[in-house]
């Protein structure tokens, strides 16, 4: 098990941006998805130059974080209250393929419903190595708040942050210090997905998500078509690193997940060994590696802990818990 270590440049990784690998050049239309990745850098240098004290107050966040989960040992079990985010689902579309529909944005809110509930049907999958660390009930419920609509002229965005934007083809987010916003479009180069960690503007502050990677209808594609995208971003919002830490046998600052080697992709065969120090059975099943939505499906009672610190008075995200 690793132990948390307060690192700098795990603080400097403020934006992590969710790739798919393809064959061929991605399109205005959909595209075959094959495989997840991560190009973090590119938006994490825009942010940096943009925001120098960036780095800073994320260092305090961890602080913060660590002192929480210090002194609240029972975070680890369910909360007494239920944290309920409510959520704005930004649709900016060129097509009307990409202009989604109702049922398939409410279907993404009941896939983050039942895995940050535990209440997923694959969850009882879990390994009986993992199941004493398994999270159970996160404590965190979504609901979905309204839907804004924007036609575009943009065929696709990137990481560059346009698609926040009414000036960049996108639109502007709603109440970012009491709501998540999510938008919902077309990424270029292959993109599934990007999340802005606690700390951001909140000029700027939520998820983005391909529409291929959206939800479990309409326009969602296999092997991304169980809502874990935006279960895997919404995590990075909630301040989840990776679970190999964006690097080798690297640091997720969680104190019950084991050391992984690297991401794992696809669905490996369970036990899967890593060669980092003890060599552990790496928790390929966690929302945080880059597993096949069909193959992730838990996270851990220390990842938990984690997001629910964002929510204690002085957290980085206590706005959203007050009436």
């Amino acid at each position: 098990m690793r132990k948390i270590s307060l690192i700098l440049g795990v603080f400097l990784l403020s934006i992590v941006a969710c790739q798919r690998i393809e064959m061929s050049n991605p399109s205005e239309t959909s595209m075959p998805l094959n495989k997840r990745a991560c190009g973090s850098n590119e938006y994490l240098q825009q942010q940096l130059q943009a925001d120098p004290a960036l780095a800073s107050r994320m260092a305090n966040i961890e602080q913060f974080t660590r002192d929480y989960i210090a002194n609240n040992p029972q975070s680890r079990l369910l909360a007494s209250g239920i944290i309920e985010i409510p959520v704005v689902v930004n649709v900016v579309y060129k097509t009307t393929a990409q202009n989604i529909s109702q049922a398939q944005i409410q279907s993404q809110i009941d896939a983050l419903n039942n895995d940050y509930a535990a209440l997923n049907a694959d969850y009882s999958l879990t390994p009986s190595l993992f199941q004493g660390v398994a999270s159970g009930d996160c404590g965190i419920r979504f609901v979905l708040d309204q839907v804004v609509r924007k036609s575009t002229t943009k065929t696709s965005f990137g990481t560059n942050d346009a698609v926040k934007k009414s000036s960049g083809g996108g639109v502007a987010p709603t109440s970012p210090t009491t709501k998540l916003n999510i938008w919902v479009c077309n990424l270029s180069s292959g993109l599934l997905g990007y999340a802005q960690f606690p700390g951001g503007s909140s000029a700027t502050d939520g998820v983005v998500i391909d529409d291929n990677a959206f939800g479990t209808t309409g326009t969602a594609a296999a092997p991304f078509n169980k809502g874990r995208t935006a279960t895997h971003e919404v995590g990075h919002w909630l301040n989840l690193r990776h679970i190999w830490g964006d690097a080798t046998c690297g640091s997720d600052l969680v104190g019950d997940t084991p050391l992984h080697n690297t991401a794992n992709y696809g669905c490996p065969t369970y036990p899967h060994l890593s060669t980092c120090t003890g060599t552990p059975v790496e928790m390929t099943m966690n929302y945080m590696d880059y597993t096949d939505d069909a193959c992730m499906y838990m996270f851990s009672a220390g990842q938990k802990a984690r997001m629910l610190s964002l929510f204690a008075v002085g957290g980085a995200r206590n706005s959203f818990a007050q009436p």
